[in-house]
């Protein structure tokens, strides 16, 4: 199977304990962070990998709420690195992304990070240099209440889920701008064509696979990698490695799932298990009961489970369904449950396309909205709800934009590609409700909008078609509510991060949700949420999949 080849164990893991404690847990205030080059061999080929204390996944950090922390990061690499503590709420000068908050760290330097830490639940920490966080820099961060833990467990593990590849990342890097489907081997085959003529009509077949060829677009565009280059780890550990927590039957087990993939998206779900999901991007919810749950690069889910049996199969398949990571919860070590098959991959459909009325425009009118304000919001029952009216920058309509989505469709009870209708009870943005509400009681003083923009075939990903370096920074003033729209353009999820400021999701109605640091707007999607600017300073804003964000779906916030 593509990816998942026999492996050897990376040289630096220990096997003094097989089982929980592979990756170094690393407790207190002070910390000491080395980044260096480390010799791993996940594939039987052995490889140079980026490391943090030479871990991979780098050492879990575990604070404690209301504790400030220093640590001292020191690169021993022959080129400038940084560390981004991912959805922690700090001033801009500690959050660690170079160009925007400071240099970075050059070679031989150490830079000492401090800061008070003002929440607690999962977070993580990745480079945001280059592609090292594609070559192993990425570690997860545990962070304690102040007034203890609320949620119940008697077991408690890190899920860390990422992908590595062999290949230089900018070699990968290189073959995507030449051809976008480079590692996509879904294609449509003349078999699909007469299973679809058998299904719809010999007419309605061609008629859609000629759209299909005259956009130069194809509906199996789940994922630019895939498990042709990729191997998915779970906590360091390749399928084959099957990384193991133990428990006793009837213990409460939390497991702490964080998407740490550069490029994937996973669909989780542990056979034969139900999951309370009870915590998202670390902030408590009204727990929700699901067979499956979908996690995009930078997101981070707290489940309970109540295993009765001896093993369990902890299942993450790629969005595309070209491989997998996997785990074990058994009661002893060396117990193992089956490994569910791959799902069939599924096609994008129309609607993921085209949006709410199958309606795209190639062309028309531009309108300028250079400031991305709307001074009037509509009103319903009191309530400012976020506007419908699609407003394209005239920035879209050129070499970077390869579609518009005029009629986007704003509902978060989708599951996505691929886990519609699959017979299992799947985790939906309209599912989460954070339990404090939100931060700010205010209503919006003025919308934002943003498009999520991109050229498949010249493979350049953009907001509102301007590639980072050509564009000016986003401004937030200092103490304002704001809401934020972001329409999805493309035939792709992306997992929209904004660093230094907390990101309320609302509903299409403009009702609370749940607080997010991460959130993955589907294709052809149109999603809101408020903003308090309570954080001075330079931040960024960015697609979470490593390789959109390098070529060009990256902009600045200034917040003054």
């Amino acid at each position: 199977m593509l990816g998942l080849m026999s492996v050897v164990k990376p040289v630096w893991a220990s096997i003094a304990d097989p089982v929980s404690s592979r990756v170094p847990v690393l407790t207190g205030t002070e910390f000491d962070l080395v980044i260096s080059e480390s010799p791993v061999n996940f594939t039987g080929n052995p490889r140079m990998a980026t490391t943090v204390n030479g871990s991979i996944p780098a050492p879990t950090l575990r604070w404690r709420e209301g504790e400030t922390v220093t640590i001292r990061v020191t690169n021993k690499l022959r080129e400038t690195t940084s560390l981004h503590w991912h959805g922690i709420i700090l001033p801009y000068q500690m959050d660690g992304v170079p160009g925007i908050s400071y240099k970075g760290i050059a070679p031989g330097e150490t830079f000492t990070y401090r800061f008070k830490v003002v929440q607690s639940g999962t977070y993580w920490y990745h480079s945001h240099s280059g592609f090292q966080e594609q070559t192993g820099m990425y570690g997860a961060i545990v962070v304690e209440p102040a007034g203890g833990e609320k949620i119940r467990a008697d077991r408690d593990y890190v899920v860390q889920l990422s992908d590595w590849t062999d290949e230089d990342p900018m070699r990968i890097f290189a073959k995507l701008k030449m051809q976008s489907d480079y590692y996509n081997f879904n294609q449509p085959t003349v078999s699909d064509f007469f299973r679809d003529a058998s299904r719809s009509g010999f007419k309605t077949a061609f008629e859609k696979r000629k759209m299909w060829n005259e956009m130069r677009m194809s509906p199996a565009d789940l994922a630019d990698i895939s498990g042709y280059t990729y191997t998915f780890l779970m906590n360091g550990s390749t399928p084959d490695g099957n990384w193991t927590g133990l428990f006793q039957r009837g213990e409460r087990v939390r497991l702490r799932f964080i998407s740490s993939g550069t490029q994937s998206f996973f669909d989780v779900r542990i056979p034969g298990l139900k999951m309370k999901v009870v915590q998202v991007d670390g902030q408590d919810i009204d727990p929700v009961t699901v067979d499956e749950f979908r996690c995009g690069p930078g997101e981070t889910y707290d489940v309970i489970v109540e295993p009765n049996d001896d093993a369990y199969t902890i299942f993450a398949q790629s969005m595309d369904r070209t491989g997998f990571a996997r785990g074990t919860l058994a009661v002893r070590e060396g117990l193992t449950a089956t490994v569910p098959e791959l799902d069939k991959a599924e096609w994008l459909t129309m609607t993921d396309m085209m949006g709410a009325m199958g309606g795209m425009n190639h062309g028309g009118m531009a309108m300028d909205h250079s400031r991305h304000v709307m001074p009037g919001m509509a009103m319903s029952g009191g309530l400012a709800i976020p506007s419908s009216q699609v407003r394209h920058a005239k920035t879209e309509y050129g070499p970077s934009t390869d579609m518009r989505v005029d009629m986007a469709r704003t509902n978060l009870d989708d599951p996505g590609i691929g886990l519609r209708d699959n017979g299992r009870r799947v985790l939906t943005l309209a599912d989460l409700h954070t339990i404090d509400g939100p931060l700010d009681m205010r209503g919006p003083e003025r919308e934002i909008e943003l498009h999520l923009t991109g050229n498949m075939e010249r493979y350049t990903w953009s907001l509102d078609g301007l590639e980072f370096g050509k564009s000016t920074p986003v401004h937030f003033r200092h103490g304002e509510r704001l809401r934020v729209i972001l329409h999805n353009d493309t035939m792709m999820t992306h997992p929209m991060h904004l660093h230094g400021m907390w990101s309320e999701l609302e509903s299409p109605e403009g009702h609370f949700q749940a607080r997010r640091h991460t959130i993955p707007v589907q294709p052809a999607q149109r999603i809101s949420f408020l903003v308090t600017a309570d954080a001075p300073g330079r931040w960024a804003w960015h697609c979470h999949l490593l390789y959109h964000m390098d070529a060009g779906m990256f902009r600045e916030v200034v917040v003054a």
